[in-house]
């Protein structure tokens, strides 16, 4: 899909002929040239060979339905993954992937153990929406909800990812609003900042996890770098400048994270107005064990009482490493395949 960012791309067609293969890729959902019947048959010949609409995927479903994580191949033999989950409202969510990798190498994510293997270019972004696009479409159905939260740090990636949000957001593009588009970023700061001077009401998330800049060093070695406070102070001029909620997302974790004196360290920093929490469930990747459902209600309950918003994430794709943190281009000849 990268063909879609050269400007000469359809240099020699009449100006129609471009508004024609945008409908066909991103409203028709066509999945090869073929299908654009509106086409004449030499310039369908050309796309075909120039500008390819082949994603090359292998899909695993949960047992109960919920999640669905595709793994993506791309050109130069590299995989990406990204997951649709399926909501009980009716939501349909994609997680996207910005890099082949991570280079923060969180101690709790399964995507930092691959360290950095390269950015995504917004043409292999939009393929993992599109994928999703083209399945939901054949039950009659469509993207409403779009997240930065797969394989990654989309803001040390932020040009590609906002080639790729204009297109996903755009009327001509998928037309996926805006304010259903999130960036979860572990707290780069240049990034926020840059976020806060687009005119765009994308929504923003900070993998944050900890309470206390010695125990998120410990947990994400990209605190030395921008530690708590710097990465609050970007985020209330994000507030200012946009007058967006800003989501905080805290991963529970037993015996490091989640006693009482953590949430109410937690209920110290975050009380402003459009702050909320997302308390996380962790889905083990091998390195901690997940807190207990009461210690979870406990550090929850101290939230609520402090004032703060705060909401529980469900969890879903466990079974098939789709969850938060476990997105790290495994094989899935285990599990079940669309």
């Amino acid at each position: 899909m990268n063909w879609l960012f050269q400007a000469n791309w359809l240099a020699d067609e009449k100006p129609y002929r471009r508004q024609q293969v945008i409908e066909g890729v991103f409203k028709n959902l066509i999945t090869d040239w073929g299908q654009a019947t509106n086409l004449p048959l030499a310039l369908r010949q050309y796309l075909e060979l120039e500008c390819s609409l082949e994603i090359d995927a292998i899909t695993s479903i949960s047992k109960d339905k919920t999640s669905e994580k595709a793994l993506i191949k791309y050109a130069d033999g590299l995989c990406a993954e990204t997951v649709l989950m399926r909501h009980k409202t009716g939501r349909l969510t994609v997680c996207v992937s910005s890099q082949i990798g991570c280079p923060l190498g969180c101690s709790f994510c399964a995507t930092g153990k691959l360290g950095l293997q390269r950015n995504l270019t917004a043409g292999e972004i939009l393929m993992q929406v599109l994928y999703w696009a083209r399945l939901v479409k054949q039950e009659d159905d469509r993207l409403n909800n779009l997240v930065f939260m797969g394989m990654g740090e989309p803001l040390l990636n932020y040009d590609e990812v906002w080639s790729a949000i204009r297109w996903i957001n755009s009327d001509e593009g998928l037309g996926i609003g805006a304010r259903h588009i999130s960036i979860s970023t572990a707290g780069i700061v240049p990034g926020i900042r840059r976020l806060a001077a687009e005119n765009y009401q994308v929504n923003l998330a900070i993998s944050l996890h900890a309470s206390n800049n010695r125990l998120r060093t410990k947990l994400m070695p990209i605190n030395k770098r921008y530690n708590i406070e710097q990465v609050l102070i970007a985020v209330d001029n994000y507030i200012v400048k946009t007058g967006r909620q800003v989501m905080f997302e805290y991963l529970l974790l037993s015996g490091i994270n989640d006693s009482p004196n953590h949430a109410r360290e937690l209920a110290k920093l975050l009380n402003k107005s459009l702050y909320i929490v997302n308390l996380l469930p962790y889905n083990p990747t091998g390195v901690y064990r997940a807190s207990k459902k009461e210690e979870q209600n406990e550090f929850r309950r101290i939230l609520s009482e402090a004032g703060i918003k705060v909401t529980v994430r469900n969890s879903l794709g466990g079974d098939i490493d789709a969850a938060c943190g476990q997105l790290a281009t495994q094989t899935t000849n285990s599990l079940p395949i669309r």
